[in-house]
Order: structure tokens, then C-alpha cells, then sequence
């Protein structure tokens, strides 16, 4: 895969990793699917054990409490579609080999408070330096947590009627580390308002608090959080792994002020690209006000944005013109990013 590859396509997905998922065992309840965030396994007694797993981000333009921050977060958003809070977390290292003792002190310092402020024990894992690491990308990290087995819920639990809940704005994520990537260019085109509030955005990149108001209502049947191919790829997945259909109003999409500039000032659409902070909420028929109001209690902001359907026919509206949803298999963040890096963009 080239640098602007992100993550592995769905072809290659079915065909490379799907068959060849080692020893079958019969407890695994939910082994990786497209469009499922976490595994579980069943402990027995009605437990079960969730599990996700994702780079660790060592951003040299971020810095270390930031790259921290993301490590931590985009892990959590994962597990925070269980509607359970994470538990435990093992963390794999593969560092530059100019990455000296204080910059791991400061590092691992705010991977430890983030983890203990969201009730995490990080309990193993693997650390070193590597020759020619040069990546973004430090290594990779598995979140856990044991709940009851039928309270778990999945992305691929959506039902048809459903009425679909989206927090926060579109694109949190891609606005917010491309401006604090390109300051420079961010505040010459867009002015210092708008730098400013996507870097202040950045963290907001958490969506745990979000899962967690909308479960605690016992009113909601799925969740997925907005990572590549944003809210409306998170949608759309959503689709595939539960086998229905939706509706999507495009006029109602919420897209902050802040976040459509600075994705419009890099040539990308903000409903299709890294959303991190983001929530897919599905919420059964009726209950849509009930859990809009326990988000706004949290101060969380909630748009409805459609429904799903019982065929399995994607649906965007536009100015009442029906097309068929789109969905990208490659988030166009990573092409700008590095085509900015190309022109020299400060």
C-alpha cells in the first residue's frame, strides 16, 4: 500500500485476512467484520470480553501530549461502542532511535495520565527503539473490558427503523490535526478564529462520554465511532455489518464552521474524512428526544440525520434528489496531509 493507502481495502480484507484467522474456537462471538469495531468472546456465565486494537500515533507536528491524547482516545471511541467504558490496556513501543529517555518520560507520562483518567490499567505490552522508524505511527495498542454478554452491544446491531443519532461535528478530527500540522497556512488563508478553534477541537476527539450518555438510556441498539471514510463511511458500515438499508438527509449532517473551511482549504469533503469524536448512535423508533436530551445534559451536541431501512439500499438525499450513498474505501485526509507536505505547506 502506498503512503496514502490508510487502512487495508475491503477486497484485501475478505480475501487475505478473513480466511485465515488461525484456531476456530466456538466461544469467539464476534471476530473481525467489516464495519465492527471490538471483539468479544464468551467468558461463560454470561460474561463476555470485548477487545480492540489500533496504532499508537507519535505525530512529530502534534508533539507528545497530543500524539498521547489520540493514542489513548481513538482506542476508548473503539470500545466505547460496547456501551461500556474500556478497562484494560496493553501497549506495543516500536520507537525511533532518536527518541531519547525524556521524550518516552513525557510520553509514556501522558499515556499513563490519560489512561487513569478514563479508569484504564495498562497492563503489558512491549517496548524499543527500531532502526529506520520513522513513522507516525509508534506501534499499536489493545483495549479491554468484561461486561455481560448480552448487554454488549455492536455495530453490526442496527435495526431496520431506527432512527440514526450523530454527536458532535463532521470531520473533528481531520479539521483539527491539519491545522495544528499547518499553522502557517491555516491562519494566512482562514484567519487565527478558525486555527484556533480546530486546534481546541482536537480535544474533543473523545466519544466515549458520548456512548456512554446514549447507553445509559437503554434506548439504542448500536453504535460506531467516525474514523476514516467519516460520518457518512461510519454509516454506511454500519449498513453492511448489520444488513439493512438507510436513509440519509444530506441538508441535516452537522458540519461545524471551523471544520468546512479548513477541509474545503485542503480539497476534501468533510462528511467522508477522519471523524474521530464522533458517534453513530442508533436509537430505537421513538426514543430519539429521550437521548437527545441526556446528550445535551452532557453538553454533548446530537443532529438526527436519517433512518435505517429494512432494505439494504443506501440512500443519500440531496435538495429531495435521491442517489445511492457513497462510501470511499480511501479517506481522502491522507492524500491532502501529504500533498500538503509536498508543497511545502507550514
Amino acid at each position: 500500500m502506498s503512503q496514502f493507502s490508510g487502512k487495508i481495502d475491503g477486497g484485501s480484507f475478505d480475501e487475505l485476512i478473513l480466511p485465515r484467522l488461525g484456531y476456530k474456537r466456538q466461544n469467539v462471538e464476534q471476530g473481525p467484520a467489516f464495519g465492527v469495531d471490538v471483539s468479544v468472546i464468551d467468558l461463560g456465565n454470561n460474561m463476555g470480553l470485548a477487545m480492540t486494537s489500533d496504532p499508537l500515533s507519535l505525530i512529530p507536528s502534534l508533539g507528545l501530549a497530543a500524539s498521547a491524547w489520540l493514542s489513548v482516545h481513538l482506542m476508548a471511541n473503539d470500545m466505547a461502542t460496547t456501551g461500556f467504558a474500556p478497562m484494560y490496556a496493553q501497549m506495543v513501543l516500536n520507537l525511533p532511535p532518536q527518541f531519547g529517555q525524556d521524550d518516552l518520560t513525557k510520553y509514556w507520562d501522558h499515556i499513563h495520565q490519560y489512561c487513569q483518567a478514563i479508569g484504564v490499567a495498562i497492563t503489558g505490552g512491549h517496548t524499543c527503539n527500531i532502526e529506520g522508524q520513522h513513522s507516525t505511527i509508534a506501534g499499536g495498542g489493545t483495549m479491554l473490558l468484561t461486561a455481560p454478554l448480552d448487554q454488549i452491544r455492536l455495530s453490526g446491531q442496527a435495526k431496520p427503523g431506527n432512527k440514526i443519532i450523530v454527536t458532535k461535528d463532521c470531520a473533528l478530527l481531520s479539521a483539527a490535526v491539519l491545522a495544528m500540522s499547518f499553522p502557517q497556512t491555516v491562519q494566512h488563508h482562514l484567519g487565527k478564529e478558525i486555527y484556533d478553534a480546530c486546534c481546541e477541537s482536537f480535544y474533543q476527539i473523545s466519544s466515549l462520554p458520548d456512548a456512554l450518555a446514549a447507553a445509559s438510556t437503554q434506548q439504542i441498539t448500536a453504535m460506531h465511532d467516525v474514523t476514516e471514510g467519516g460520518v457518512l463511511g461510519a454509516v454506511y458500515e454500519m449498513c453492511k455489518a448489520s444488513g439493512i438499508g438507510v436513509r440519509i438527509d444530506n441538508e441535516l449532517l452537522p458540519t461545524g464552521h471551523p471544520q468546512q473551511q479548513v477541509t474545503q482549504l485542503f480539497g476534501i469533503d468533510a462528511r467522508f474524512c477522519i471523524g474521530a469524536g464522533s458517534m453513530i448512535i442508533a436509537v430505537e423508533t421513538g426514543s430519539e428526544q429521550q437521548v437527545l436530551a441526556v446528550l445535551t445534559a452532557e453538553h454533548i451536541k446530537g443532529t438526527v440525520i436519517g433512518e435505517f431501512t429494512e432494505n439494504t439500499e443506501c440512500v443519500l438525499i440531496t435538495n429531495d434528489k435521491e442517489e445511492p450513498l457513497p462510501y470511499y474505501e480511501k479517506d481522502p485526509y491522507w492524500a491532502a496531509f501529504f500533498n500538503a507536505l509536498k508543497k511545502g505547506w507550514r
